[in-house]
Parts: C-alpha cells; structure tokens; sequence
C-alpha cells in the first residue's frame, strides 16, 4: 500500500534544502520505494511532500537521512503526517 507523507520542518529555507539535497544525492538517490519527492512553499518555510511505495522503505530511508538533517540543523515542528493513498495516476 503506497503512503503519502508529508513533513513540516522548521524554518526550512531554500539555502538549506539545497545543501542537505545535494548531500543526499551524493549517495543512494533516489532511495528504493520513493515515488515522489516534492518541496514547496515560501522560503523559510518549505514542506515536503512524499509518496512511497511502503511505510518500511519511508523508515528504511529515514535512518540514513536523519543523521544528515540533524547536522544541517533541521528540525521537525510536529511528526510527519502520514496517510494512505486510495488512488495513485502517473503520467
């Protein structure tokens, strides 16, 4: 069952994002199970928006990317929201 996730960061700036995004493609990228990755909203206040294949792959991900988030200052302002997708279209 796929999942759509949705994270709040705090403060999260574009100058920000693209540090920690380049960092995070210089490895396994994009991770096995992630279908979309999508940062939106104004500067200073960017979201994430995900949809994986698996909560476990999300998870899998996750140990690798914390690290990497905790040293650019990244914080979460509230758990990410999670939910199950009924219907996913591709193009």
């Amino acid at each position: 069952m796929s999942i759509v996730v949705r994270f709040s960061p705090d403060g999260l700036t574009k100058e920000t994002y693209d540090k920690v995004s380049a960092k995070i493609q210089e490895s396994e990228w994009p991770p096995d199970g992630l279908d979309y990755h999508v940062a939106f909203g104004d500067d200073g206040n960017l979201k994430v928006s995900e949809i994986w294949d698996s909560r476990e792959q999300m998870d899998a991900f996750g140990e690798r990317l914390m690290p990497i988030l905790e040293e650019a200052g990244i914080q979460m302002s509230a758990e990410p929201q999670v939910f199950e997708a009924h219907y996913i279209e591709k193009r």
